[in-house]
């Protein structure tokens, strides 16, 4: 392949000029045409989620309660708070949280001088309670307990397992008759099963990074440096809509670092060029992976690029309904230990799992890691990104996104065929 500055690929598969998607969210979008260096925002029509739909997370999360006994769920800023409540915030030490009762409405605490900010993003209820500068934010969660009639002898608190610590000292020890719980049946319960507006939110994430990507790649130059590339593909994907955009970009031997390394890199002819790039969309992220190199391949590139797109297939393959998700794991080293690789977390090989849950954040549970149990079901996103580093060399990473159906598994965006078609489609 030869990476000229305004190369296309090949007719028949995914071209710049194919890359110009919808704006409409649908599940079912196609590829249409636009010029090569369309850049335009392309999530303007793209819907936010609703207050019915938060209602209706609560009554589930309330519903998962009654069932385990569960009294109260206890919440800080992070996606967990946004999923049910819309809060965007951040955490420090002054307690911002919200409290979800096994019955009845929703309550928030919070600083005072913070009330008219939080209060922008709370998207339902209305019983925000707050604590001045000397006085205690946990006083105000056991009231909320309290009046809601949740307060009682055994009765469980369930924390969302990014709670701080001092935050469940201070709630449980004004309810010492109290039980602190984990959350995860709960937050999990509703979290990982997405909606089919939550994966058209991720479908439109997708989408804004696929196109970066083919812009980036069409720009790549000699003697580039990684700085550059990823300054490229950040303005790229704000541009055509997505936010908080993170990039990582590998060269040559920096590239069998799966997460990077402080060396400094430059695209030179022949260069691995590996990178890692998301963004949100409403909320909800993309993460895509792919590796180009720059110039013409070698034989043992090719041979490491393909090995990895036979992984991703595999683990594609093995992700059907029912299945535990750590088989999809192990059924992908068990293909690359007879390619040499391996075994297990062994380099030259996989020397991390072969992917994560995604949704509201860009690691969730739960994962394709060997002994993981836990069955696919429908509404489960995943990364599939089995890579292959060899240290001193390089590494290969592709990274496409899938979501369970009734079906079976489905591609956010579809891998690249080969090398000289590196950058794959939107799946349908």
């Amino acid at each position: 392949m030869n990476l000229n500055k305004r190369q296309f690929l090949k007719a028949g598969s995914l071209t710049l000029a194919s890359l110009s998607l919808s704006p409409v969210v649908s599940a079912t979008e196609s590829v249409v045409t636009s010029g090569p260096t369309d850049l335009n925002n392309i999530t303007t029509n793209v819907k936010p989620i609703t207050v019915t739909e938060r209602k209706a997370r609560i009554t589930q999360a309330q519903k998962l309660m009654e069932q385990q006994d569960i009294a109260a769920l206890i919440l800080e800023p992070g996606a967990a708070m946004d999923y049910f409540t819309g809060i965007q915030w951040w955490r420090s030490e002054r307690l911002t949280a919200v409290v979800i009762p096994r019955e009845g409405d929703i309550a928030v605490v919070c600083p005072f001088f913070e009330e008219p900010s939080i209060r922008e993003s709370l998207a339902l209820g209305k019983d925000v309670r707050v604590w001045q500068e000397h006085e205690s934010p946990f006083v105000l969660v056991n009231k909320i307990l309290s009046d809601r009639k949740v307060a009682k002898a055994g009765g469980k608190i369930a924390f969302e397992h990014t709670v701080r610590y001092f935050v469940l000292k201070g709630v449980m020890e004004l309810a010492p008759d109290m039980l602190d719980v984990r959350a995860e049946t709960i937050t999990l319960g509703c979290r990982m099963y997405k909606s089919e507006h939550e994966i058209q939110l991720m479908r439109k994430a997708n989408e804004v990074t696929l196109k970066a990507y083919a812009y980036v790649w069409s720009q790549l130059q000699l003697g580039m440096d990684q700085n550059e590339v990823k300054t490229l593909m950040a303005s790229a994907q704000s541009q055509l809509g997505g936010s908080n955009v993170w990039n990582m970009a590998l060269f040559n031997e920096a590239s069998a670092y799966p997460h990077g390394t402080k060396q400094s890199q430059t695209i030179r002819e022949g260069s691995i060029v590996l990178m890692d790039c998301g963004c949100e969309v409403q909320g909800y992220q993309s993460d895509i992976s792919r590796t180009f190199v720059f110039g013409e391949a070698s034989k043992k590139q090719q041979k490491i690029w393909f090995n990895v797109r036979e992984g991703q297939r595999i683990a594609f393959e093995t992700a059907q309904l029912g299945v535990a998700a750590g088989v999809v794991d192990d059924k992908v080293r068990e293909f690359y230990q007879t390619q040499g690789f391996g075994p297990d977390y062994k380099l030259p090989g996989l020397s991390h799992r072969t992917g994560h849950g995604i949704g509201m954040e860009g690691h969730e549970s739960v994962n394709f890691v060997h002994g993981e149990t836990t069955p696919l079901k429908p509404g489960m996103c995943f990364s599939n990104e089995p890579g292959i580093y060899l240290p001193g060399e390089f590494g290969v990473r592709l990274e496409d996104c899938i979501y369970m159906t009734e079906e079976g598994p489905k591609w956010f965006t579809v891998p690249p065929s080969s090398l000289s078609d590196p950058i794959g489609s939107m799946g349908k």
